[in-house]
């Protein structure tokens, strides 16, 4: 393969190692219980609509959406994620149905959705121009786009940022997730293919450890990237110290007195 025609099935299967380590499913419960349903509610998702939820994880969007009486698919490429989903969805009494999908290529007809949702989850396909296409290839026109995604100046865009001396360099062409945080690069990305896009900046409160040592071995357990960072590191204690520096001293200086605030911004549109 070359830089311009990526190996999509190898990368997908690294993404998947990544998201199946750690334990998302915490991530998802403890950091952003509520994000799924405010991004329901900014599209106004359902009875009457067929909802696609892109990169549904353990389905934060999906299931919201159903519970508000859509038919909704939830997609994502990791099945132990999806079968968890499907697991809550039962405890809270929400009746969807989980693809093993890859974002950059949706096993999906054209306009076959009324709406299509992705919360802190289409941001992470490596390749921004393919994963956009295929979001708005599976909308019908006059449908709904819904995204919620990290900004790049906001916490967990530095975190991304802290890590990076630490891990591999991201495959060739591959665009930094947080970049899906940046307006003026999802107007890009959307194009001509949406109108009437509105982009919201707000934030979520973390506040599940005390101290920036505790948050720090909080996300060390828990979240698949910064676990798979760590694995990477394994051998070389050394590196390791100098990660763990890194990462304390971050979230020393992004905290804010008990906790810690992580901006998102909000994007909705209707496709053309």
């Amino acid at each position: 393969m070359t830089a311009t025609t990526p190996d999509l099935t190898a990368i997908g299967a690294k993404h998947r190692a990544v998201w199946a380590c750690g334990d998302y499913p915490a991530v998802a419960a403890d950091l952003i219980p509520d994000l799924g349903a405010v991004l329901v509610g900014a599209t106004g998702a359902g009875a009457g609509d067929r909802v696609l939820d892109i990169a549904a994880g353990t389905g934060n969007a999906a299931i919201p959406a159903a519970l508000a009486g859509a038919d909704v698919v939830a997609s994502d490429l990791t099945p132990e994620l999806l079968s968890e989903g499907a697991r809550i969805a039962g405890t809270r009494g929400a009746t969807l149905e989980w693809v093993e999908a890859d974002a950059h290529a949706l096993p999906f007809g054209s306009a076959s959705f009324d709406v299509v949702l992705s919360c802190v989850g289409v941001m992470f396909a490596p390749f921004h121009e393919r994963a956009a296409g295929e979001l708005l290839r599976v909308c019908r026109p006059g449908g709904r786009i819904g995204l919620l995604s990290w900004t790049p100046e906001g916490f967990v865009g530095g975190l991304f940022a802290t890590l990076r001396p630490f891990v591999p360099a991201p495959p060739p062409g591959a665009t930094p997730a947080p970049r899906w945080g940046d307006e003026a690069h999802v107007r890009g990305l959307l194009g001509d293919g949406v109108r009437d896009l509105r982009a919201q900046k707000q934030t979520v409160t973390f506040a599940v450890a005390g101290s920036p040592v505790e948050f720090r071995e909080w996300w060390k357990q828990n979240y698949g990237p910064i676990v798979t960072a760590y694995a990477g590191l394994a051998d070389d204690p050394g590196r390791t110290a100098e990660l763990d520096a890194a990462f304390t001293e971050y979230l020393e200086r992004t905290r804010t007195g008990d906790h810690w605030e992580a901006e998102y911004l909000l994007v909705t549109a209707v496709r053309t």
